[in-house]
């Protein structure tokens, strides 16, 4: 692993300190040069948490001085066409070879094609918010850090679910059972008892590939993505040769809640479009390139997805959809045993390039995190010879593997699912705050309007959820809480003007789009089982204890280090513009000096010439 350096005018020399031990380098923010140190930070946890919450980072922040942490540049060699497939690659594997075969059979039926519309819907709008926060950025510190936790908890389950998915089509391509391929420890609860160690191989075979070349990456992801879109086409003409159209006579078997329900789910399977946003920096033109690429590629998901779900149900019964390998176990029930191998191929195709573009998308955002502070600045360091930030690669590959190598699919799918609304959710609000509010140009009384307005859409949206979950029957409390947020999102389009225009790319109808998103998202989650809740809520809790103990005396630390940076670096300036006009100042005089004297010998010379050659002379040389 590489590790941070500073340039002290004589070198890159390691800055070495004395402290706390090995943190020093780990940690070499002032707040943890020793325990006094430390003590006195904790002592001051409420105002400098006051400081980060109210604190933004502009633009040039970000693009210049944060990226010039991590010592070197990654390198610009991406554009639309590689975007493109990125984000085909990056979302089009375990969700859908998998999670389709769950939500039909258990949750949805034949409806799971309904329950794709509305995932593809959600997920649709917040690829449109993305592609403005991946152009430009203003991030608030503690928000930041929240959103950024998630989103990096969201990848590591992810992984982690993909990983053990790969063992699943890979057990069937060679005619076992996924288990068989699993060791079990009988001493370990039943979701975690199924030790997987193909999964954490798989993972660090991506991790080397990932860690090499970015440029080499999209390459093998191009290819394995078109390899995999050839297997769809297969699975869609083949499989709709078998199709049996009395399959849909029972279209929705356990109603709308079960439709929900498995739409809930169904969100396992747009993980990672998110990801491809973090690859601005490697993107010649991120204001171009970066919208085109995903709202493209999204649109490939969303038809895609909707055509294999509608397929599978035309093969067999939905009771009969086998939960582990849909597709590949759906081509052997009616007849065509040999085309389940080509299946099983394409899926775990599929499932390599999910696995490669998660573990390059955690790996950015793990590098945006240290070097902001909220982790330990080791981790933003940019290899020299590859470009890629490979610190923050073996990390978060190490973390997807520990979780894949114990936990069950199931778990692991419900906790995504809560993860990734929340992160919907989260990125719907901060584009409504990014529109209507900026500092310095808000006034006080626009800034309270939006957020009682914000609150109002948050709360009646989570009041839906909650009349949703409980079972309640009656109209009234939908009527009340959908009319709640409509006119709250009236009354902030209506009363407030937007404080800050996109500059490249902006999503249009702001706020009526965001504000369905929230709703949407947050409705959603109200068909999600209690147990992931309570998972969820634990990571939570780990996070924020992370970063009052941790995160925020780092980044306060970083934030005053680049003031005082700031203000030497503008005294500087003074003094050179100062000096310069001191130096101009007495060139002038020198000048001045000269032409006086010159002027002085010329009379001199005048004078002279007046009396030996007479006046006429001297007029003529005047002249």
């Amino acid at each position: 692993m590489v590790l941070v350096g500073e340039n002290s005018g004589q070198g890159n020399n390691l800055r070495r300190r004395r402290g706390c031990g090995y943190m020093n380098n780990f940690l070499p923010e002032e707040s943890f040069q020793s325990w006094g140190n430390y003590a006195k930070a904790l002592r001051s946890i409420r105002s400098r948490f006051k400081d980060r919450l109210l604190t933004r980072s502009m633009d040039h922040l970000e693009l210049n001085e944060m990226r010039a942490r991590s010592q070197h540049e990654m390198k610009k060699t991406l554009n639309w066409w590689d975007i493109i497939w990125f984000g085909i690659g990056a979302v089009m594997g375990a969700g859908v070879f998998v999670l389709t075969g769950q939500a039909a059979r258990n949750d949805a039926g034949p409806a799971v094609l309904v329950s794709y519309l509305i995932s593809d819907l959600a997920a649709l709008l917040t690829v449109l918010f993305y592609t403005e926060f991946s152009v430009e950025v203003e991030l608030g510190d503690f928000a930041a850090f929240v959103a950024a936790g998630n989103i990096l908890f969201e990848y590591v389950i992810a992984g982690a679910s993909v990983a053990r998915s790969w063992t699943s089509y890979f057990a069937t391509l060679c005619n076992h059972k996924p288990d068989d391929l699993r060791i079990n420890a009988s001493f370990l609860a039943e979701d975690y008892s199924h030790l997987d160690p193909i999964a954490v191989v798989i993972s660090f075979i991506i991790c080397i590939g990932a860690s090499l070349s970015i440029k080499g990456s999209s390459r093998f992801n191009a290819f394995a993505t078109i390899v995999h879109i050839l297997v769809i086409v297969f699975i869609l003409i083949v499989g709709l040769t078998q199709a049996n159209p009395n399959n849909y006579s029972n279209f929705a078997p356990f109603g709308f809640r079960g439709i929900l329900k498995a739409s809930s789910m169904l969100f396992f399977a747009y993980v990672g479009f998110d990801g491809v946003a973090t690859l601005g920096e490697e993107v010649k033109n991120p204001g171009r390139d970066i919208p085109i690429g995903l709202v493209g590629s999204m649109l490939v998901v969303i038809t895609t997805y909707s055509l294999l779900a509608a397929t599978l149900c035309l093969m067999q019964p939905y009771n009969e959809i086998d939960t582990d390998a849909p597709f590949t176990l759906a081509f052997q029930a009616t007849g065509l045993n040999w085309a389940k191998f080509i299946v099983a191929f394409g899926a775990l195709k599929g499932m390599t390039t999910v696995l490669l573009a998660n573990i390059i998308g955690q790996a950015r955002y793990f590098t945006h995190f240290a070097r902001a502070h909220l982790a330990p600045p080791i981790l933003a360091v940019i290899n020299k010879k590859t470009g890629t930030p490979m610190n923050a690669t073996i990390i978060m590959t190490i973390a997807n593997s520990i979780v894949a190598f114990f936990t069950s699919l199931d778990v692991l799918s419900n906790l995504l699912s809560i993860a990734t609304l929340f992160i919907f959710t989260l990125v719907a609000i901060a584009l409504i705050v990014r529109r209507y509010y900026a500092s310095g140009v808000t006034s006080s009384s626009d800034r309270n309007k939006l957020v009682g307005f914000l609150v109002l859409i948050i709360f009646s949206s989570v009041g839906l959820s909650v009349a949703w979950a409980v079972g309640e029957n009656g109209w009234i409390p939908y009527a009340v809480t959908v009319g709640v947020c409509f006119f709250a999102t009236l009354g902030l389009n209506l009363t407030l003007k937007e404080a800050r225009k996109p500059k490249i790319w902006g999503v249009p109808l702001v706020p009526w789009l965001p504000s369905a998103s929230i709703a949407i998202n947050l409705f959603i989650m109200g068909s999600i089982d209690g147990a992931s809740f309570y998972r969820f809520l634990i990571w939570t809790a780990i996070l924020l204890t992370y970063y009052l103990f941790v995160g925020l005396h780092a980044s306060y630390d970083a934030a005053k280090r680049n003031e005082r940076e700031g203000n030497d670096a503008v005294e500087a300036t003074k003094h050179a513009l100062k000096q310069k006009v001191n130096n101009a100042i007495k060139v002038t005089d020198k000048d001045d000096g000269m032409r006086i004297n010159t002027e002085t010998e010329g009379n001199s010379a005048i004078d002279a010439a007046d009396k030996k050659k007479g006046i006429g002379t001297s007029t003529e040389i005047k002249r």
